[in-house]
């Protein structure tokens, strides 16, 4: 697991410089890829997935997530990046069978005001849902610690989508939502291995899934923000298994 995490942090370092104006989602689609099974040996585990055969596969081997998109978007040469955007990409390879899952978001060009608080406050819900992860802890006290810091800011949580176990498979239980009341749900032991992925939206936290099938929308059509992590629950509290070196919160 700290072999995957670690590549699939890597991922998301490498992909930074290209993150810019005039750049297609496909591109960053294409860059990840071959860097995925070329250089790491991994495998790309969006790349093909499905949930159950009403849905289609999924075509891409990450997530590009521009904007007023939750989650789940789909690299396309038709999307370009422009100044002011904003952009979550989601990257999960395997590596000897196992799964390491995380995202970050990107500031194109220069961010505006809203734009840049609403991705500094989830990256700080993500962290704050973090450090609540020791043994005894109970999931309901991640939720709410994230809840409670987002709408303190004025922004709202979506609901139908959350963090999850993983390990040899992509997604496992438990489901780790994020909001929640203190001293609820699984309590957390040693060894347990799960995302924790908030998705904050700037208007209302209801959301809408297009006719792809994957791509989630805020249905406001306002801006949403995701940041997630694999973390381990360890016997004194956590380890985060795909930690970037920019990142310096534990």
């Amino acid at each position: 697991m700290r072999s995957a995490g670690n590549a699939a942090a890597s991922v998301l370092d490498m992909i930074t410089p290209f993150v810019v104006p005039g750049v297609s989602t496909e591109e960053l689609n294409t860059r990840c890829h071959d860097y995925i099974t070329e250089e790491l040996q991994c495998i790309p585990a969006p790349l093909h997935y499905t949930t159950s055969a009403d849905i289609p596969p999924f075509p891409k081997s990450i997530c590009t997530s521009v904007n007023q998109v939750v989650c789940h978007g789909i690299p396309s040469p038709t999307r370009v990046l422009k100044d002011g955007d904003i952009v979550n990409i989601d990257i999960t390879v395997i590596k000897e069978g196992f799964h390491g899952d995380t995202s970050k978001m990107f500031f194109v060009g220069k961010p505006k005001p809203f734009a840049k608080r609403l991705v500094e406050i989830t990256q700080e819900c993500l962290y704050r849902g973090i450090r609540v992860v020791k043994p005894g802890a109970k999931l309901g006290d991640i939720g709410y610690t994230i809840q409670s810091f987002a709408e303190d800011n004025g922004y709202s949580v979506v609901r139908e989508f959350c963090g999850h176990g993983i390990g040899k498979k992509f997604h496992t239980a438990p489901q780790v939502v994020h909001y929640g009341r203190p001293n609820t749900g699984a309590t957390l032991v040693e060894g347990m291995a799960f995302t924790i992925e908030p998705m904050i939206n700037l208007g209302r936290r209801h959301v809408r899934i297009l006719s792809d099938q994957w791509t989630v929308v805020t249905a406001d059509r306002k801006l949403s923000a995701q940041w997630e992590h694999t973390i381990l629950v360890t016997a004194n509290g956590y380890e985060v298994l795909t930690l970037r070196d920019e990142e310096q919160f534990v």
